[in-house]
């Protein structure tokens, strides 16, 4: 089966490849059980209008087709062991999360990332959380046990908490992360994306993911590129990527050549990126 996806790749690094395109066709191009973990940050159906003139708000029952839609593609590529991380509102998680049980995902954790800033909406509790979803295709292949380190006052530099007179028994490597993130400040999802840096998702919590679940060397999807901190991240931890976005890819282009300066770009594919599409990779342009 030859590649159907006919994107245009604006980004090709010694570990990974960006295409401007839609998510699904790049992903029916992939190989079944190619990839070791998937993080999807996708629109949240709120209404926005981006800077590529394209809308995000959908019917309900059509928004939640298209991310069945994704989330199939998903399963078929994740390795088995593999795990897939999603970031969306609890309102569209708790159905995404049935679906993910339909295809025999196997549930890890419900993370809930603070919200900020947020405000009361209507006759509804005051929303102070983001959801995170965690699951595997079956047993983990990959559980990292990730430390934080012991939060300080950022005045005194004293513990901000005493620990019950524990303290002394703590590891000294740091705390155990929970499955609730207050630390990460996500970037708000604002109504009118005109400004690149507005989409940019705070690098801590693919990060966290990645860490969790991979080991250097695996293979990470992210099918909505955003800001490219999925991307930024994979590269700095030395796992390979591979991801799309539909809408400008500059911005992406410009942080790599800013956050890595002596980052090696290529003009095509290095071989060990082939083993990731079917017959051949997409053509670059």
């Amino acid at each position: 089966m030859k590649s159907c996806f006919e994107g245009q790749p604006k980004l090709v690094t010694l570990h990974g490849v960006l295409y401007n395109g839609d998510c699904l066709d790049l992903m029916r191009s992939l190989l079944a059980e190619s990839i070791d973990c998937i993080f999807a940050d996708p629109p949240f159906n709120l209404g926005k209008e981006y800077n590529n003139g394209q809308s995000d708000l959908l019917a309900e029952n059509r928004y939640l087709d298209w991310c069945r839609l994704w989330i199939t593609e998903s399963v078929r590529l994740l390795k088995p062991g593999g795990a897939i991380f999603i970031y969306n509102l609890p309102r569209w998680a708790y159905q995404l999360a049935a679906y993910l049980e339909q295809q025999e995902m196997q549930f890890r954790h419900w993370i809930a990332v603070s919200m900020k800033g947020t405000f009361p909406r209507g006759k509804k509790l005051y929303p102070a959380h983001y959801a995170l979803l965690y699951f595997t295709k079956g047993m983990p292949k990959t559980f990292n046990r990730v430390r934080l380190p012991i939060p300080t006052c950022r005045h005194c530099g004293r513990d901000i908490k005493d620990y019950g007179g524990h303290r002394k028994y703590l590891n000294p490597a740091g705390l155990n992360l929970t499955d609730f993130w207050d630390d990460t400040s996500p970037a708000r999802h604002q109504k009118n994306k005109s400004r690149w840096h507005i989409n940019e998702l705070k690098p801590t919590i693919p990060e966290r993911c990645m860490l969790v679940a991979t080991n250097p060397g695996d293979v990470v999807l992210d099918p909505f590129g955003g800001g490219g901190s999925t991307y930024v991240t994979a590269e700095r931890l030395h796992r390979f990527w591979i991801g799309t976005e539909i809408g400008p890819c500059e911005p992406i282009v410009e942080r790599f050549t800013r956050e890595f300066p002596n980052l090696d770009i290529f003009k095509s594919h290095p071989e060990k990126l082939r083993p990731w599409f079917e017959e051949s990779l997409p053509v670059v342009r």
